[in-house]
């Protein structure tokens, strides 16, 4: 089994190894992977957090040995960037911006060091939502998760990530990881509301801030009105997502 480390600020990863079978997810600087397969320019990858697999492009991504990647991948020694955009210093002096959530403890396997601030370990669960509003009005990207570019499941993983607390990458999948409330009372900001199809599949989440708001991507990262029957976007005058749990995770 080789292993591998993200070099780069973003890296796409793909449904196979061609660049026109859309995005599974994305990388951010300094995450780790596992490399099941390697082929001659790219690679199938899972990354240890979520084990979300798929494919990137040799040219993206750097070797590192087992022991680092075994460092590497454990959640307590995690730094995560704070700054919405810092910078890596490379050996040679040249400097490469990473967004908010990149993993910058690895920045020594690549003969890197960062410039910029870090989550603090031991950070209270209501800063969440002072985290989820880095993102406000970020552009909706399927398999993004950025702020130049992020979807539902991607918002609440990469504002978890940050308290140390490592989401799957699909809403079905995180609304199982907690605890489900019986009713949106009992919920407090932080917690994850989830939303269904009409065929009772979930396929959407958001983190719950107070008063009654929710912040989600639908579009964008945007702040709407959530009760009993869903998210009410005031724009469109109606409601988006219907409710079907509210999950509490810490």
């Amino acid at each position: 089994m080789d292993y591998g480390i993200c070099p780069l600020s973003m890296v796409p990863v793909y449904q196979s190894a061609e660049v026109s079978s859309g995005w599974v997810t994305q990388l951010l600087y300094g995450e780790v992977f596992k490399i099941p397969e390697a082929r001659k320019h790219w690679s199938r990858i899972r990354t240890p957090s979520d084990r979300c697999e798929g494919w990137v492009r040799n040219t993206q991504i750097s070797s590192i040995s087992e022991a680092e990647y075994t460092q590497l991948k454990n959640p307590d020694g995690m730094q995560i960037a704070s700054d919405l955009i810092s910078h890596i210093c490379t050996s040679d002096g040249l400097l490469i911006p990473i967004p908010v959530g990149a993993s910058v403890h690895g920045a020594s396997a690549l003969s890197h060091s960062h410039e910029g601030a870090t989550f603090e370990a031991g950070t209270l669960k209501r800063s969440l939502v002072d985290t989820a509003l880095l993102y406000l009005n970020s552009p909706e990207l399927k398999g993004g998760r950025s702020p130049f570019g992020i979807d539902a499941d991607g918002l609440t993983q990469m504002v978890y990530r940050t308290m140390g607390v490592m989401l799957s990458r699909q809403a079905a999948e995180q609304a199982s990881q907690g605890s489900p409330l019986s009713f949106i009372e009992e919920s407090e900001p932080g917690d994850l509301a989830f939303f269904d199809t009409p065929d009772g599949v979930i396929n959407h989440v958001g983190l719950i801030m107070g008063d009654n708001y929710i912040i989600h991507c639908h579009g964008k990262v945007r702040i709407d009105r959530l009760d009993h029957t869903g998210i009410f976007n005031a724009d469109q005058r109606r409601y988006t997502h219907p409710l079907r749990v509210i999950v509490k995770i810490l």
